[in-house]
């Protein structure tokens, strides 16, 4: 199971782009040098290399342990069939089912996955999460990204710590019941991705989440 810390893309960008200005001897303008230029260029390829590069060890974990790749039409047959069975499981649990393209959408409100200003998964979500991993398990051909969310009460740096241990806590609880942690991957964001208001308790209580995505496993 593998943890991206949201923050580092940032702070490198920050540290690109101060590193990278002069001033101007005539004008006294803070202008970006094309050294600086190339170094955020540099930084962004950087990160987008090293998503792939994290995608690409979970792929060859699965492929080299011997999970075969979908390709061609058996990809979206296969999302079909997991969405299908997800659905017959997860009604009436209050964790909706999103499809948007080839990918899955598992949305977990806080209010019924953890208690207030926790990340110990409540003890009556278990049969919910178990539902979860008996699908995961049967199509074993999915990676899982489990993405932490918050709402804006608090400091940045609480809600993002809280978010990246209520992400981990979802990914432990699915590694601990036989899924694959090589198919794992935890990310917490924090405020950073509302879904609602946070002007609103009921707006507030939809940000607090996690979220699963699930992605089939191509080559």
């Amino acid at each position: 199971m593998r943890k991206i810390s949201y923050g580092i893309f940032v702070v490198l960008l920050i540290t690109f782009l101060v590193g990278g200005c002069t001033t101007d001897p005539f004008t006294g303008e803070k202008k970006m040098s094309k050294t600086g230029w190339g170094s955020i260029i540099g930084g962004v390829g950087g990160a987008a290399v090293g998503a792939a590069v994290t995608k690409d060890h979970r792929k060859g974990a699965l492929i080299g342990a011997g999970v075969g790749a979908l390709s061609g039409a058996g990809v979206g047959l296969y999302m079909d069939n997991q969405e299908k069975k997800l659905r017959q499981q997860l009604q009436g649990t209050g964790v909706s089912v999103t499809r948007d393209g080839d990918r899955i959408i598992l949305n977990m409100p806080g209010n019924i996955t953890f208690k207030t200003d926790s990340a110990e998964i409540a003890a009556n979500f278990y049969d919910v999460l178990n539902s979860v991993v008996l699908v995961l398990n049967e199509f074993n051909k999915t990676l899982i990204n489990v993405y932490g969310h918050t709402d804006s009460t608090g400091s940045d740096s609480y809600n993002q710590g809280l978010s990246e241990r209520r992400a981990a806590s979802v990914g432990q609880y699915l590694s601990s019941h036989k899924v694959d942690p090589n198919r794992i991957m935890t990310m917490g964001f924090g405020k950073t991705r509302p879904i609602a208001s946070n002007a609103t308790p009921e707006g507030r209580q939809q940000n607090r989440r996690v979220e699963l995505e699930l992605a089939p496993l191509t080559q």
